[in-house]
């Protein structure tokens, strides 16, 4: 990916592409086949579909890893990637679009790994309001603060023999950045208000949309930490990069939807793979569900008339529709204002959805709730 590199940042993306060079050399795959306990398999990434939904042509050959099956060499080029991460302790960064699956691959990895047996904690970095989230991901003890009426086990500590993974790291506010450092470094943690440093044993995955050198470079992201992270780094394929499979991923959605005798009709795939699938999986579900919806009782056939795909001009790269609207002569702060205004409207006050919609982090809108002076619509999350 290209980055714009300010005259700031160039001499710490130029140190992190010779620390890139130095990366741990992952053992190659063992000989043979791992053993594999049976488990329910992951629609995310494509599971078995049963005979009735099976695509009507061959795919590829079929490859699992954990509970994840994909016939796409994009994802097959993965799978052999995390196969020998899994087999180590390394802490491992996963890259790629919103909707991606990043968190379906994380638990993938783990119960691949050689701490399969232990906890899998989720640390949402951009879901955990920024006054909340040390106390979440580092713990507290009684008092510490207003309402801390009992001592509290952070992420760190509930993830000892497991696995921490740390969803949508860049989110990470800034200030709590040097004690995610230390944790990481030290593998050892104090609680909010506390006096002992605990020990902790966790293996850590990180995931993010956002290129971490372009945070780095912009100053909202830590250099130190950056590196402390980019040890093993996987890249998650997006959808229109499987395209190969997409008929597999539609059968193993509709059985997840509970409708596995619904086919979908070459043209309809025709249209589906028009689009570019800004959400990925994400998106494709959420438009199955809507075409199943909008289906006649009886039908058994998804056709173009009940596909609804949102198709915005962003995912073309063009914002030539926003030329038509009324922006000219209004403020920033006042277009700011409107847009988060209406957005918590048609969230019901629920700042999560809203966080979501508007595609920053739930800590990055209170922040902007505050300095905007935008009042609070409801106490929804």
């Amino acid at each position: 990916m290209q980055v714009a590199r300010n005259a700031a940042g160039s001499h710490a993306l130029a140190r992190a592409d010779r620390e890139l060079e130095n990366v741990t050399m992952i053992p190659p795959p063992h000989p043979g086949p791992r053993p594999r306990v049976p488990r329910t398999t992951d629609i995310w990434l494509a599971r078995e579909p049963p005979s009735q939904v099976r695509p009507s042509h061959h795919l590829g050959t079929v490859r699992q890893f954990g509970n994840l099956v994909a016939r796409s060499p994009a994802m097959h080029e993965l799978f052999d990637m995390l196969d020998r991460f899994a087999r180590t302790d390394v802490t491992v960064t996963l890259a790629g679009e919103t909707g991606s699956g990043k968190d379906r691959i994380a638990h993938a990895l783990h119960q691949e790994s050689l701490r399969a047996s232990g906890p899998m904690v989720v640390f949402d970095c951009g879901s955990v309001a920024a006054n909340l989230a040390e106390s979440e991901l580092l713990g507290h003890e009684r008092g510490a603060f207003t309402g801390a009426v009992s001592a509290h086990a952070g992420a760190f500590e509930r993830a000892h023999g497991g696995t921490l993974f740390l969803d949508e790291i860049a989110e990470l506010p800034l200030e709590l950045q040097p004690r995610l450092l230390r944790a990481l470094e030290s593998r050892r943690v104090r609680r909010v208000g506390g006096r002992v440093d605990r020990s902790v044993d966790v293996r850590v995955i990180a995931a993010t949309h956002r290129d971490l050198r372009e945070e780095v470079a912009a100053g909202r992201f830590r250099e130190d930490l950056f590196f402390r992270l980019v040890v093993a780094v996987a890249e998650v394929p997006p959808l229109r990069r499987r395209f190969d499979e997409l008929e597999h991923v539609l059968a193993s959605l509709l059985v997840d939807l509970g409708r596995a005798e619904i086919h979908v009709s070459e043209r309809s795939l025709t249209k589906l793979r028009e689009h570019s699938w800004p959400g990925n999986v994400r998106e494709l579900k959420n438009a199955l569900t809507c075409a199943v919806a909008m289906m006649d009782p009886g039908l058994e056939m998804i056709e173009p008339q009940h596909l609804r795909i949102f198709r915005s001009e962003e995912t073309t790269g063009d914002e030539a529709w926003m030329d038509g609207l009324p922006l000219a002569g209004h403020s920033l702060h006042t277009l700011e204002c409107a847009a988060i205004r209406q957005t918590l409207r048609q969230s019901s006050g629920n700042k999560a959805h809203a966080a979501r919609k508007l595609g920053i982090a739930v800590s990055t809108l209170y922040e902007k709730l505050k300095k905007l002076g935008i009042e609070s619509q409801s106490d929804g999350r």
